[in-house]
């Protein structure tokens, strides 16, 4: 399987550089995964298409504003730091730096008068290993002096940080969002769980990993990036009811898809569980858990796209890929969105 069968053409004026006004106001693909069937709706109409008893499993990861800007300690340069994953919860991080060449071990770095930092490791594929001091909370400081880690395809600045987190986001450690949630809103919500929708929260820190284009021939030979992610007693219980119930597991994104195939037995039934996942899910999968899923449109010969193929199949999801950019629905994080039934 070629990473090039995962490939399609898309018009750069489709890529979404803002959100809309109001979140639920977003395009709607509705897809049938066996039967390839499309119709057109929008966000909103979500509603109609999930039923009493589903359970749906939203990622209440919350992205940290996690570029901050900062020199040498004396020197006046700019360079510019990208908080990736933090170990074992302390004051390490794994960063991205740019330029990387003026940032070696034991240099040390000013960001403010509150925080500074050591660089004490780089790693194999150039990132560097930062322990950072400050005096405070390290959460606010971060709020206060950090910007939102948007992908490199939205050119555009972004005014309310809200907008690239879910209504529901919770947990501090992503790099990115989980976009398929950012079409929800907390009014939306209310009416599912009215209707009888079970609303379960898992978490899946996302990575820039994401992003990060394949860059091998075959598939197969391709090295996923690992991600945290944490489901509690409580949720797995629910989740278990459900399935010896029949009743259907609806995943609102990628990364609670790939949180839930982690978590879950040969027959779907999910164990409480934390730790880090690397599950790379491409066609020829088997899914476990995940019934039904409501997704965005990525990017092209990506592991997103891969894995939204295995869960119908690439024929079907490349034509649904064509008539959305003929139908001219926006593309990527802050773009329309596809529920696979």
């Amino acid at each position: 399987m070629k990473t090039s069968d995962f490939n399609y053409d898309l018009p750069k004026e489709l890529i979404a550089q803002h959100p809309l006004e109001k979140r639920s106001n977003s395009r709607l693909l509705l897809l049938n995964k066996k039967t390839g069937e499309i119709k057109h709706e929008h966000f909103y109409d979500i509603y109609d298409h999930l039923n009493k008893g589903d359970v749906l499993v939203l990622n209440d990861t919350r992205v940290l504003p996690a570029r901050i800007h900062g020199s040498r300690e004396g020197k006046e340069e700019h360079i510019e730091f990208l908080l990736l994953k933090r170990l074992n919860g302390g004051d390490v991080w794994e960063c991205l730096c740019k330029p990387g060449k003026k940032v070696k071990i034991g240099t040390k770095i000013f960001f403010s008068d509150k925080l500074k930092a050591e660089v004490i490791d780089i790693a194999e594929d150039g990132n560097r290993f930062i322990e950072f001091k400050y005096d405070g909370i390290f959460e606010e400081i971060l709020d206060e002096l950090g910007e939102m880690p948007l992908p490199p395809y939205i050119t555009e600045k972004l005014e309310d940080k809200e907008r690239y987190q879910t209504v529901y986001s919770k947990v501090e450690g992503s790099a990115a969002a989980p976009t398929a949630g950012l079409h929800f809103t907390l009014e939306l919500l209310e009416k599912l769980e009215e209707k009888g929708v079970e609303i379960l929260y898992i978490t899946l820190h996302v990575g820039l990993g994401t992003f990060r284009p394949v860059k091998v021939d075959d598939v197969k030979n391709h090295n996923m990036h690992s991600e945290f992610y944490v489901i509690s007693e409580e949720v797995a219980e629910k989740i278990n009811r459900a399935k010896s119930e029949n009743r259907r597991i609806v995943s609102v994104g990628t990364t609670s898809v790939r949180t839930l195939e982690t978590a879950s037995d040969e027959d779907g039934f999910v164990k409480e569980s934390s730790g880090w996942t690397d599950i790379f899910i491409y066609p020829g999968y088997k899914f476990k858990c995940v019934d039904a899923l409501i997704t965005n449109f990525h990017l092209p010969e990506s592991t997103l796209l891969m894995l939204v193929s295995a869960f119908s199949s690439k024929d079907i999801i490349l034509n649904a890929y064509k008539v959305a950019v003929d139908e001219k629905y926006r593309f990527f994080s802050f773009g329309d969105a596809m529920f696979l039934y």
